[in-house]
């Protein structure tokens, strides 16, 4: 494809992307509705071909208006999720009907693919674990802890009281679900000696909307979570980050960064996997990555709304 098509591309993906941010900021509530669902669906759809788009390059009046639509799908994706988990508390055992929530296979495929990319940097599997921005609908936890990680203990971390309300509820009815689940009601900057006890932290999407708030909720874990303990954290890439905020390899301060993952399927979120070095590296310093001996890179080919592009980079760790 020529430079003046993808510039062509470009221009028709942010042109209509503004206006399903127009309608999404007009509309009196984000709730589930069909209006809502029709929207977010179709912005979802046109985002996720892998398309070369460097948000970072955009004009200011594009990058506000994309700083403001994420802020409009987080709170709709919010009250989705509290509608689901409402909808699944409903029944004897929630966690027998998670399919009724539409975008179930794409946690199911994400919570595989962090799985994955984690324990190729594990000698085994973790046995604490948390995470930060659970939500009404902790499906991520729920799907590792069922199905990846049946020893596991997993501590979840939410600001909102009334999400992890929604969550505990969902483990009626699966005692040893519930025997390994705990909902902690937290800012996790307010979080210090407790992330010490965990072998993986996974950082949500949505916690540290702004660049700013992202690093600093980064930093804070770089300086008290364990030493080799692993931090994942979700990411977007390409037309995706219209969607959910960009981490950079050079924010993960204080981290070595081992691996990076950019998705050319229905999986929408990046993931890049991270640890704290066992010493020398303190709290705040610049992001250590250095490509190993048999460093992955694996291509396709994507034309716009066909085919898939998946990219990863290993990286090892480095001496301390």
């Amino acid at each position: 494809m020529t430079s003046f098509a993808m510039g062509k591309q470009e221009e028709m993906l942010v042109r209509r992307i503004t206006e399903i941010y127009e309608c999404v900021s007009k509309l009196p509530a984000l709730s589930p509705s069909k209006e809502v669902n029709e929207l977010l669906t179709e912005l979802v759809n046109i985002c996720i071909p892998v398309i070369a788009i460097d948000v970072s390059t955009l004009s200011s009046e594009v990058q506000a208006m994309r700083s403001e639509l994420i802020l409009l799908c987080g709170e709709a994706e919010g009250l989705m999720e509290s509608h689901y988990s409402d909808l699944l508390a409903s029944y004897d055992n929630p966690l027998d009907h998670l399919s009724l929530f539409p975008y179930y296979s794409n946690y199911l495929e994400l919570s595989l693919l962090e799985y994955t990319l984690l324990m190729r940097h594990v000698p085994s599997p973790p046995g604490r674990v948390a995470f930060v921005g659970s939500g009404p609908l902790p499906l991520t936890s729920v799907v590792l802890a069922k199905q990846h990680m049946p020893a596991a203990e997993f501590h979840n971390y939410d600001l909102d009281p009334t999400a992890n309300d929604r969550a505990c509820r969902l483990l009626r009815g699966d005692p040893d679900m519930a025997a390994r689940m705990a909902f902690h009601t937290a800012d996790v900057l307010s979080v210090t000696h407790e992330l010490r006890g965990f072998d993986v932290v996974f950082l949500a999407a949505l916690v540290g909307i702004g660049h700013d708030e992202k690093v600093r909720v980064i930093e804070h874990l770089a300086r008290h979570m364990a030493p080799g303990a692993i931090l994942v954290v979700r990411s977007a890439h390409s037309a995706r980050a219209f969607l959910y905020p960009v981490v950079e390899p050079a924010d993960l301060r204080g981290f070595e960064v081992l691996s990076i993952h950019h998705p050319g399927d229905q999986v929408i979120n990046s993931v890049i996997v991270s640890r704290k070095p066992q010493g020398g590296h303190a709290p705040g310093a610049a992001a250590v990555m250095r490509p190993c001996k048999c460093c992955e890179m694996m291509q396709g080919f994507h034309h716009f709304g066909h085919g898939s592009m998946m990219e990863e980079v290993a990286l090892e760790e480095l001496p301390s």
